[in-house]
């Protein structure tokens, strides 16, 4: 696929503040194709209106968490000039797309997605379920379609999202003509960044566990978390042998942690694997490992802070980027929702033959 056929779609709900599962889980692919520039667009969304579908009840949290996502997105480097940031509610055609492509999908079709039976069960939606919850699949394919989108990167939880925006793509395609584009999913490179733990030992990092390390946490708070993560409970002595299968700590280090680092910050190791190695047959304690961890972690977001502490100071910059970046996208959905209004025969003001049609039938009676 050569650079004029890639468009690259993706974004986070704003619900807080990204995280280091985030960093690895999604954004260091964005950053990876933006640097790479072998793409015709590559849109970034804020996705407030799915966001909204279980916090009808606090809009002022994703107002204000709006912001939070943008200074997050262009702390970590990513760049207005390369990238259409731009706000899902203000794009009315993904609305409008929604509603169609609902005709398109089954009640027990939503249910079965892996992505929202989890979500529902996290939620306790299970008896009392938002039909706008259920309905995240639908918008989600309504966002990406828009654009006509092929590039996908996410994490791995959001796989049955895209195979469900696939479906809805190919029967519509089916019904009413080839007008959508069928999108594939960009995963991490790195298999222990698809599911990044909490620090609490958790499987999952997420923003409502509160179990995670944020790009804007301050160095003083990054050092508070990870020297109070969760380890091997039974490595309670130096002497002892520990555990690194399901160990944060050492998760954490097999995501963020290059032979560099060893060079730069713990050199009477050459790697990973020797680390693990003394760890598991007894002598190393706990401490030690965390403070190696903290030391690879501020290398990378001391960084991120100050491009952040940039921003945070040009606030009247970054809602004009979201501004001007909403129009583009704007811009862009209209033409696709045309085109499928067209497919689907709804465009009767601007079809010319239909008025003709219309006089001949009842004309001539």
């Amino acid at each position: 696929m050569n650079k004029s056929e890639k468009i690259i779609l993706t974004g986070d709900r704003p619900t807080g503040r990204l995280h280091t599962g985030h960093l690895v889980g999604s954004l260091k692919n964005r950053l990876k194709l933006q640097e790479e520039g072998n793409y015709e667009k590559l849109l970034i969304m804020i996705a407030d209106s799915q966001a909204l579908t279980d916090n009808w009840e606090n809009p002022e949290k994703i107002r204000e968490n709006i912001i939070e996502v943008a200074l997050d997105y262009l702390s970590i480097g990513l760049d207005p000039k390369k990238v259409i940031f731009f706000i899902q509610s203000q794009v009315p055609a993904l609305t409008e797309l929604t509603f169609y492509y609902a005709n398109l999908v089954t009640v027990s079709r939503l249910e079965r997605n892996p992505t929202v039976k989890n979500e529902l069960k996290l939620k306790n939606f299970e008896t009392n379920i938002p039909v706008g919850f259920l309905t995240y699949p639908i918008s989600q394919a309504a966002d990406i379609t828009a654009f006509k989108a092929n590039i996908i990167p996410v994490g791995e939880d959001q796989l049955p999202m895209i195979e469900q925006t696939r479906e809805i793509v190919r029967t519509f395609n089916r019904i009413y003509g080839n007008v959508l584009v069928e999108p594939t999913a960009v995963l991490p490179e790195n298999k222990s960044a698809f599911r990044l733990p909490g620090i609490d030992g958790n499987a999952k990092m997420s923003k409502s566990l509160g179990n995670g390390i944020y790009l804007a946490d301050s160095k003083e708070e990054v050092k508070r978390k990870i020297m109070s993560m969760y380890t091997d409970p039974n490595h309670i002595k130096i002497e002892d042998k520990g555990n690194t299968k399901n160990n944060p700590v050492f998760t954490y280090l097999e995501v963020f942690s290059t032979e560099q680092d060893f060079e730069k910050f713990l050199p009477e190791y050459k790697n990973l694997e020797e680390l693990k190695a003394h760890y598991e047959r007894g002598g190393l304690g706990d401490v030690k490992i965390k403070k190696f961890l903290l030391a690879v972690l501020e290398n990378i977001l001391e960084p991120i802070r100050e491009r952040r502490a940039y921003y945070e100071s040009r606030i009247d910059e970054v809602i004009q980027i979201l501004k001007e970046g909403s129009i583009m996208a704007n811009q862009i959905a209209n033409e696709t929702l045309k085109e499928v209004k067209e497919a689907m025969k709804i465009n009767y003001f601007e079809e010319k033959e239909l008025t003709e049609q219309y006089k001949k039938k009842y004309q001539n009676k």
